[in-house]
C-alpha cells in the first residue's frame, strides 16, 4: 500500500488563532480517508492547509513524495489535487456546461472521456447541462462541485462535508458516486454524517482541538463505542 499524502505535525495559524496544533496522518493510494471530529476541531482548516489556502506555520505536507508545504494553491492543483469546498464553490451565473469547461485545466481526450463518465455518475448534470448553476438544487450543486474537481487528472480529491444540508435520498446518491470515484482516485473526506463516513471510509483520523488524537481502520472505529462517544458525541 503506497502512501500518497503525509501530514507531519502540521500547524496552522489564522491571524492570532492557533487552529491546527499537530495534525498527523497519511492517505493511502486508492482509499477513502475520513477526517472526523466535532465542529470547530480543525478538519476544514486541515484541507485548506493541504491546498495552500491557509499556509502552514509548522510541519510538512508531503504529496506523492514531494514537499508541497510552501506551494501556492494553483501549483498544488496542477500537481493533481482536486478540492471540493464546504460551500461548493461553483459559478452560479454559469451553466453546468460552462462550470465544467472552466474547471478543465488541459483539454485532452482523457479529460472528455472522464467528463462523460462523470455525467453517467451524475445524470442530473447531463439533464441540466444548459442550466445556470445557481438554479440547481442543493444536491445538484454538490454533484457539480464534485464533478468539477474530479474531471481533471487528479490523483487526490479533498471533499469537505458533501452531505451537508442534503436530503437522505440525495446523500445516498453522493455516497454511491464517491464509492465509484474511489476506483479512479484517492479521497480525503471530511464528513459529519457518521453513517455515511463509516460506509465509505477505509481509514479514519480523529481530530480534536486542532490535534490528531486517534487514527486507524474504519472497521475498528465502528466497534469502539468509547472513542465515538468521547470525540464524536455518538454511541
Amino acid at each position: 500500500m503506497n502512501s500518497l499524502l503525509n501530514l507531519d505535525q502540521l500547524q496552522t495559524h489564522i491571524g492570532q488563532y492557533h487552529i491546527l496544533q499537530g495534525i498527523q496522518f497519511e492517505a493511502i493510494e486508492g482509499e477513502v480517508s475520513v477526517l472526523l471530529g466535532r465542529n470547530g476541531a480543525g478538519k476544514t482548516t486541515t484541507l485548506k492547509t493541504i491546498m495552500g489556502l491557509t499556509p502552514a506555520s509548522h510541519g510538512k505536507v508531503i504529496y506523492d513524495g514531494q514537499d508541497i508545504t510552501k506551494r501556492k494553491p494553483y501549483d498544488i492543483a496542477n500537481l493533481g489535487i482536486g478540492y471540493v469546498p464546504e460551500d461548493q464553490g461553483i459559478f452560479k451565473d454559469l451553466t453546468v456546461e460552462e462550470n465544467m469547461k472552466v474547471a478543465i485545466r488541459k483539454e485532452t481526450d482523457e479529460v472528455y472521456e472522464k467528463q462523460a463518465y462523470i455525467l453517467e455518475l451524475f445524470p442530473d448534470l447531463k439533464k441540466f447541462w444548459k442550466k445556470a448553476g445557481g438554479h440547481l438544487s442543493g444536491g445538484q450543486k454538490q454533484m457539480l462541485s464534485m464533478a468539477r474537481a474530479f474531471v481533471n487528472d487528479s490523483k487526490l480529491l479533498l471533499i469537505d462535508e458533501p452531505s451537508k444540508g442534503l436530503a437522505p435520498i440525495v446523500v445516498e446518491k453522493v455516497m454511491e458516486a464517491i464509492t465509484e470515484m474511489k476506483k479512479k482516485t484517492t479521497i480525503i473526506l471530511v464528513e459529519q454524517n457518521f453513517i455515511m463516513a463509516s460506509r465509505i471510509g477505509d481509514t479514519y483520523t480523529l481530530i480534536d482541538d486542532g490535534k490528531t488524537v486517534h487514527s486507524g481502520s474504519m472497521a475498528e472505529l465502528i466497534g469502539d463505542e468509547e472513542l465515538k462517544r468521547k470525540y464524536l458525541g455518538i454511541g
